[in-house]
């Protein structure tokens, strides 16, 4: 499918650098993402588009890998015995999400057309504003779906080492599934571990915020510094988020322990 009919360009001048319309569009991106730590860019992609990934996406289910376990908000699955009961990196809670990793997808699906279109990544990068970005050079990491069943969610969690993350919303759910983020739990200098455990423990529910996501909607958010979760999943409709990883320098690949955990032991 021509990048041409995978975005929405009738809403969104992405195939012009000089178009004032684009410029808006990245200065009012550029403030949200800066002020409430995510921006969303409603209708990003066709509905064509969209109905193309809800169908790869639904096809692949048989292949997509089950991470259904325990971790903490760190990302790690192992208890810290140095610590007490009730320190954040000593409290786990339930991840349940199935990963389609970049290596499933055919040369022509539409997910990876979308990720490597140089239109798509400058704009990201013009968002972000911290230079040029790179398409990731993993086998497995670049662009993946991750689906959500019934009773599936994913627990609150910081992004690992990322300045920022970037989704797709092509699918919702019936009910739940919900995007939450508590913007800036932490920063770069400060743990922050208080804060941190009250939300965990619902203490700080006006510190939670809901961002909508309908089909069709990229989200870019720093999910480094802020928590955030997918609510549990309720009904028969899968959820289905794509997932996409740019890098501020070329070559980049993940390391093979962690792709063990997020794509399973085929890829050890």
């Amino acid at each position: 499918m021509l990048i041409e009919s995978i975005l929405n360009t009738s809403r969104y001048a992405l195939l012009s650098a000089d178009d004032q319309q684009r410029e808006r569009l990245v200065e009012r991106s550029r403030r949200d993402l800066r002020e409430q730590q995510y921006c969303s860019l409603p209708q990003f992609v066709t509905d064509v588009a969209l109905e193309a990934m809800r169908e790869e996406a639904t096809a692949l289910q048989h292949v997509a890998y089950h991470n259904n376990s325990l971790r903490n908000c760190y990302l790690h699955k192992q208890l810290d015995p140095a610590l007490p009961d009730d320190h954040p990196r000593n409290l786990q809670d339930r991840s349940s999400v199935r990963m389609i990793a970049y290596d499933q997808l055919a040369a022509d699906s539409v997910l990876k057309s979308f990720y490597h279109a140089e239109a798509v990544r400058s704009l990201v990068a013009d968002i972000v504003d911290e230079g040029p970005l790179f398409d990731n050079a993993d086998p497995y990491q670049p662009a993946n779906y991750v689906c959500y069943r019934d009773q599936d969610e994913s627990s609150w969690h910081f992004d690992a080492d990322n300045s920022f993350t970037m989704t797709l919303m092509v699918q919702a759910a019936d009910h739940g599934g919900e995007f939450e983020m508590s913007p800036t739990t932490r920063d770069d200098d400060d743990q922050n571990y208080g804060r941190v455990a009250q939300v965990l423990n619902g203490e700080l529910p006006d510190s939670v915020v809901s961002v909508a996501r309908e089909p069709g909607a990229l989200c870019i958010f720093k999910g480094c510094n802020s928590l955030h979760r997918v609510s549990p999943v309720v009904g028969d409709t899968l959820r289905i988020m794509g997932v996409f990883v740019y890098e501020f320098t070329p070559g980049v690949v993940g390391d093979s322990r962690v792709n063990a955990t997020i794509y399973g032991s085929r890829v050890a």
